[in-house]
Formats: C-alpha cells, sequence, structure tokens
C-alpha cells in the first residue's frame, strides 16, 4: 500500500510542473484542480485502509465542493481577462 500512495504522491507532482511552468491564469487554475482531486482520492484511500470513515468524509467533501469552487473561479477569471483583452482592442480602433 506505501508504493500506491507513493506512486499517486508522484502523479501529483505532474500538474505541479504545468502550474509552475505555464503562465496562463487558466492552465494554472486547471492544475491546481487536478491537485485537489487526486490529493482527495489520496485521503480517500487512507481513510479506507485505514477504516476511518470520518476521513473518508472530508475527502469526500473535497472532491465534490473544492473543485466547484475553483473551477467558477477559474471561470470568473477567465471572462474578466476576455472583457479586458475586448475593452483594449476597442480602444486602439
Amino acid at each position: 500500500m506505501n508504493l500506491i500512495l507513493i506512486s499517486m504522491i508522484l502523479a501529483l507532482l505532474i500538474p505541479m510542473y504545468e502550474a509552475w511552468q505555464d503562465d496562463d491564469i487558466w492552465q494554472k487554475m486547471l492544475a491546481f484542480a487536478s491537485i485537489a482531486t487526486k490529493t482527495s482520492i489520496m485521503i480517500l484511500v487512507v481513510s479506507v485502509l485505514r477504516d476511518d470513515w470520518m476521513i473518508g468524509v472530508v475527502g469526500v467533501i473535497i472532491l465534490s465542493v473544492g473543485n466547484a469552487g475553483l473551477m467558477l473561479l477559474a471561470h470568473i477569471l477567465k471572462r474578466i481577462n476576455d472583457s479586458a483583452k475586448e475593452s483594449y482592442y476597442d480602444q486602439r480602433a
């Protein structure tokens, strides 16, 4: 089981590298959503191994609610960025 958790942690490093490398805010938010999803899955695995369902409930809450708020924030930031670009191009014309 330790090998499974170590492989999950290594899989967690992939979106961290992507978020560090890319300058686009949309890609960073998607990478952080991926990190949150993988972390909550790790919490669920640990809760099943320990037979502790209180930890599992926390993992389910993070999995269901955490990503929704993050994706809403990413969508709002993208819309603000797009509207700022449109107003910039409207002023130049």
